[in-house]
C-alpha cells in the first residue's frame, strides 16, 4: 500500500513540475513573439500612453478572445487586425499567457480639466458634493457606479461582470479593469455608446454604456483607473 502511495505521489509530482515547465515555456515564448507589441504596450504590458491599454495582469483568456476578434475582422482595427493576421492559434496562447503573468503598474490620481473643475452645481446631489474636492467627489461618483449601477436607468453595476476590484472573470473572459488607463476606458465605453465598436450590437456592454451620461463614463472610468 505505502509502495502504491509512494508511486501516486511521485506521478502527482512530475505532472505538476511538467505542467510548471510547459507555462513557463509558454510564457518565455510569449514574451519573444510580443516584441513587436511594446512600442504601443510598453515593456511588460505597461502602456506609457494614455489610450493604449495596459494588457499586464490581464486574463489570457480575454486577451485571445480580442486577438481571434481582430483575425476575423469581428473587431475593428486596422493595426491590430494587421498583427493578429500573423498571428497563429499557438502565438496567441503563448502572447497572452506572457502578459497574465505581468503585474500591472499602478496609476497617478488623474488631473481634472479647468473647465470640469468650475463646473456649476445644477443638483442638490452636485451642490453637496461641490464641498469636497472635486476630484474625488467624481471618483465616488464612479464607485457608486461601480458598485450599485443605477437601477432606475438599468445601468447594470459593473462589479457583477468584473468583481469588486477590478479582477475580472477568467472562466468566463470578462476583462480584468484594474489601474486601467481612465482614458482608454473613456474611450472604449464611448465606443460601446456609439457603436464604435461594434463587433456584437447585443454584447452586454452596448446596452449598458448606451445609458449611461458622458459624466457617469468620466466618473467610473476615474474610479477604475485608481482600483489596485
Amino acid at each position: 500500500m505505502k509502495k502504491k502511495l509512494l508511486a501516486l505521489s511521485l506521478a502527482l509530482a512530475f505532472t505538476s513540475t511538467s505542467a510548471i515547465l510547459h507555462a513557463e515555456g509558454t510564457i518565455r515564448a510569449g514574451k519573444e513573439k510580443a516584441a513587436a507589441c511594446i512600442s504601443c504596450h510598453g515593456d511588460n504590458g505597461n502602456s506609457l500612453v494614455s489610450t493604449f491599454p495596459k494588457l499586464a495582469e490581464q486574463h489570457s483568456s480575454y486577451l485571445i478572445k480580442q486577438l481571434q476578434a481582430f483575425k476575423t475582422g469581428a473587431r475593428k482595427n486596422p493595426m491590430m487586425s494587421a498583427i493578429a493576421m500573423g498571428l497563429s492559434d499557438a502565438d496567441m496562447v503563448d502572447i497572452a499567457a506572457y502578459y497574465a503573468a505581468q503585474k500591472v503598474s499602478a496609476n497617478e490620481l488623474p488631473i481634472l480639466d479647468d473647465d470640469e473643475d468650475e463646473k456649476p452645481a445644477t443638483t442638490d446631489a452636485e451642490k453637496k458634493t461641490n464641498d469636497k474636492d472635486p476630484l474625488q467627489a467624481i471618483i465616488a461618483q464612479g464607485s457608486d457606479l461601480y458598485r450599485n449601477g443605477d437601477l432606475s436607468r438599468e445601468v447594470s453595476a459593473c462589479i457583477a461582470c468584473h468583481g469588486p476590484f477590478g479582477e475580472g472573470n477568467k472562466p468566463a473572459a470578462f476583462p480584468a479593469l484594474k489601474s486601467q488607463h481612465a482614458d482608454y476606458l473613456i474611450k472604449t465605453l464611448t465606443d460601446f455608446k456609439t457603436d464604435a465598436r461594434s463587433n456584437n450590437p447585443e454584447n452586454m456592454m452596448h446596452m449598458i454604456a448606451k445609458k449611461m451620461t458622458d459624466e457617469e463614463i468620466k466618473a467610473v472610468s476615474y474610479r477604475i483607473s485608481m482600483m489596485k
